[in-house]
C-alpha cells in the first residue's frame, strides 16, 4: 500500500525527501530537551545541599558536579562540595540557552517539514486525481458500466483525500513517530536503565490493542465507503432528473430516499467510530499505568539518595515521548488501514485495464464508409445466454442512407455504438472500409465516425465552443453551414449574443429540440465518412425532420447516414431500411418493398398514419 502511494508522488520527491530529513532533526532536537532539563534541575538541587554541606555532623552522600562529572560521592562533614556557585549558575545559564536553542530550531523544522508535506501532499492529490481522470477517459462503456458513475465520482474525490492524508501522514507521521521511539529509548536507557525497562513493558500492550482494532475497523470502513457511492449515485441522479422529479411532484420521495442514503452512511461511519472510540480510554489506562509505576521506582530512588529529581523527571518525559510514540505508530496502523480502503478503490480503478484496446493498423484511416456486420452476436454482459444482439448480418455500401426502426429494447441503440467500438462483438466482425473495427487505431475509426446519441449532451460555455467540439479549427463559414444544415442556424441568431450565447450547464438554455439541432450541427461540423443519427430528430417536428435530413445530403453527399428513428417519415426516403425485432433482423428493404411485404412495417405505418389523420381532425 505504501509503496503505490509514494508513486503517487511523482514531481514532488524533493519536499517528501526534505519533510523526511527534516522531522528526523526536529524530533532528535526534542528528544535532547529533557536531559537538559534534568541536568538543570540537578544543579539546582546541588545549590540546596550546598548551603546544608558546612553544617553536617556525619557524613553525606550527594550529587557531585564538580569537573563535568556526575556520580554520588560521600562526603565528610563540613566538606564544601560544590565550590564557587558562579561555575553552577553559568552551567544554569549555558544549559537554558541551549534548550531555548534548540527549541527554536525544533520549532523551525517542524515548521518547514509542514509547510513541504502540505505541497507534497497537494501534489500527491493532484496527480492521483489526473491519473484517474485520464485512466477513465481511456475506458470503454463496459468499464463505466462495471463502476458506475457515481463510484467513479467518490473514487476521485472522498478516496483520493484519504489517500493524501495517508500520504502526508507516512512523510512526516511515520517517520517522526517511529524516530521518537528510537531516540528516546536510547536516551532514556543512557539515563537511567533501570527504569527504562518499566515503560518498555508497556509497549506490547499498547501494539496489542491497536493491531486487534485495527484488523476488525478495515472492513468496516470498506462497508462505509460502498454507502457513499449509494449516497453520491441517489444525489447524482436527482440532480440530473431534476426536472422531471419537479414535474411530477416528488421532491418529498427524493428527499426521503436521501435520507434514508445518509441514514445508512451515518449508521455505517458509527459502526466503524465505536471501535475507534476504545482507542483513547485503553491507551491512556495503559500509559498512565505506566507513570505511576516510574514515580513509585523513581520515588523510593530519590528517597535512598539514588537519584536526583531531574533524572526523575527527565525519565518521566522520556516515558511520555516513547508511550506516545507507540500510541501515534498504533493510530497510523488504523489510519493506514481506514485508509486502505480508499487506496485499493483507487488503484481498483487504476489497475482496470480498458475492455477496447487500439488495433494493430495504427495508421488506417476511414475513407469510404462501407460498413459490414458479419455473423455478430452482441451481450452486454458477455453471456452468450443474454444477448441484446443475434446473428446481425448487413451491408452498408459507401454514401447509403440507412434507416433502422424497431421497438424499445429490440437492440437499435446497441447495434450502431459497435461501429465506433463503443462496445466489441461477442462473436462476428464489424467491418469498416473492409477493415475490422478492432484492428483500427481507435482515434482515427472515431474521427471517421460522428454520432449524435439519444441523449444530447451539451456542455458548459458559449453555442460556438460547443460546437468548435467537432472540428476545433472550423471557421465561421463552416459553422454556419452546418447550422443551417440541421436546421439551427436561424434559432441562434435570434438569440441577442448569437453564436457567442452561453448554453448554461448541460445546455439548459435552450429547448430540447434546439439542444438536438446544435448537436447534429456539432457531428457536421466534423465532417465525418459516417454518420449516426440514434433518434436525434426526436424533439423535433416533422418538416423541419424533413429539412435537416435534406441539409444532410447537401452539405456531404459522399457520407454514409444511419439513422434510428420511431417516425417512419424520417426514414422512409433512406437507400434501404432496416427492421429490427428482439436483436435480430427481421427484414431489409426500401420503403416500399417493406411496406408490400413486411407485416411488421405494415403494422408501423398503419397505426402512424391512423394517428396522424386524428391529430389532423382533432385540430
Amino acid at each position: 500500500m505504501i509503496r503505490k502511494l509514494l508513486k503517487g508522488a511523482k514531481g514532488y520527491e524533493v519536499p517528501s525527501v526534505f519533510t523526511v530529513l527534516l522531522v528526523l532533526c526536529e524530533t532528535a532536537l526534542e528528544v535532547v530537551l529533557p536531559i537538559f532539563m534534568a541536568n538543570i534541575l540537578n544543579t539546582m538541587q546541588l545549590f540546596a545541599v550546598d548551603k546544608e554541606l558546612k553544617g553536617l555532623t556525619s557524613a553525606m552522600t550527594v550529587f557531585d558536579f564538580q569537573g563535568g562529572t556526575h556520580a554520588l560521592k560521600t562526603y565528610a562533614a563540613g566538606t564544601l562540595v560544590l565550590g564557587d556557585k558562579s561555575i553552577l549558575l553559568n552551567t544554569v545559564y549555558s544549559y537554558g540557552i541551549l534548550m531555548v536553542v534548540c527549541a527554536v530550531l525544533s520549532l523551525t523544522f517542524g515548521s518547514l517539514a509542514g509547510w513541504l508535506c502540505a505541497v507534497a501532499g497537494a501534489g500527491f492529490s493532484k496527480n492521483m486525481r489526473a491519473r484517474l481522470f485520464d485512466k477513465i477517459q481511456g475506458f470503454s462503456f463496459a468499464n463505466v458500466d462495471k463502476f458506475s458513475t457515481a463510484s467513479l465520482v467518490t473514487r476521485s474525490t472522498t478516496d483520493v483525500n484519504n489517500a493524501q492524508n495517508a500520504f502526508m501522514m507516512i512523510i512526516r507521521t511515520v517517520i517522526r513517530a517511529p524516530a521518537m521511539l528510537v531516540f528516546s529509548t536510547v536516551m532514556a536507557f543512557k539515563t537511567e536503565p533501570k527504569m527504562a525497562w518499566v515503560f518498555l513493558g508497556a509497549i506490547p500492550a499498547l501494539g496489542l490493542v491497536m493491531f486487534l482494532i485495527a484488523t476488525r475497523v478495515h472492513p468496516l470502513f470498506k462497508a462505509m465507503l460502498k454507502r457513499y457511492d449509494k449516497m453520491n449515485a441517489d444525489v447524482q441522479e436527482d440532480l440530473v432528473a431534476i426536472r422531471v422529479v419537479k414535474a411530477f411532484v416528488r421532491e418529498d420521495y427524493e428527499e426521503q430516499k436521501y435520507r434514508e442514503s445518509t441514514e445508512q452512511v451515518r449508521k455505517a461511519q458509527l459502526k466503524a467510530e465505536k471501535l475507534m472510540i476504545l482507542m483513547n480510554p485503553l491507551t491512556s489506562l495503559i500509559m498512565y499505568a505506566t507513570i505511576i509505576g516510574l514515580l513509585i521506582i523513581g520515588g523510593k530512588d530519590i528517597a535512598v539518595g539514588n537519584m536526583q529529581g531531574g533524572t526523575l523527571t527527565a525519565m518521566m518525559n522520556y516515558c511520555t515521548q516513547i508511550l506516545s510514540s507507540v500510541m501515534m505508530i498504533c493510530f497510523i496502523a488504523v489510519q493506514l488501514v481506514m485508509s486502505r480502503a480508499s487506496i485499493d478503490r483507487i488503484y481498483e480503478v487504476l489497475e482496470t485495464d480498458s475492455t477496447i484496446k487500439d488495433g494493430e493498423q495504427s495508421d488506417k484511416t476511414v475513407n469510404s464508409g462501407s460498413i459490414e456486420f458479419q455473423s455478430v452476436d452482441f451481450s452486454y454482459s458477455d453471456n452468450a445466454e443474454n444477448l441484446t444482439l443475434e446473428n446481425i448480418n448487413l451491408s452498408i455500401a459507401p454514401g447509403e442512407t440507412v434507416g433502422i426502426i424497431g421497438g424499445t429494447g429490440d437492440g437499435k441503440s446497441s447495434l450502431v455504438q459497435l461501429i465506433p467500438r463503443f462496445y466489441d462483438v461477442f462473436n462476428g466482425r464489424v467491418l469498416v472500409d473492409g477493415t475490422d473495427v478492432r484492428d483500427y487505431s481507435l482515434y482515427n475509426l472515431r474521427e471517421g465516425v460522428s454520432m449524435v446519441l439519444q441523449k444530447n449532451v451539451l456542455f458548459s460555455g458559449t453555442i460556438r465552443e460547443n460546437l468548435l467540439w467537432g472540428n476545433k479549427d472550423a471557421t465561421q463559414e463552416e459553422i454556419e453551414a452546418a447550422c443551417k444544415a440541421a436546421c439551427a442556424h436561424d434559432f441562434i441568431m435570434s438569440f441577442p449574443d448569437g453564436y457567442e450565447t452561453d448554453l448554461g450547464q448541460g445546455g439548459v438554455n435552450v429547448s430540447g429540440g434546439q439542444k438536438q439541432r446544435l448537436c447534429i450541427a456539432r457531428a457536421l461540423l466534423k465532417k465525418p465518412k459516417i454518420m449516426i443519427l440514434d433518434d436525434s430528430t426526436s424533439a423535433v417536428d416533422t418538416a423541419t425532420d424533413a429539412q435537416i435530413r435534406k441539409g444532410l445530403k447537401e452539405l456531404s453527399a459522399d457520407m454514409t447516414t444511419i439513422i434510428i428513428a420511431q417516425r417512419l417519415s424520417s426514414v422512409e426516403d433512406c437507400d434501404k431500411i432496416v427492421i429490427l425485432d428482439d436483436g435480430k433482423i427481421n427484414a431489409v428493404g426500401t420503403h416500399d418493398e417493406l411496406l408490400a411485404t413486411n407485416s411488421i412495417y405494415r403494422e408501423i405505418y398503419r397505426s402512424q398514419q391512423k394517428g396522424a389523420a386524428e391529430q389532423m381532425e382533432n385540430q
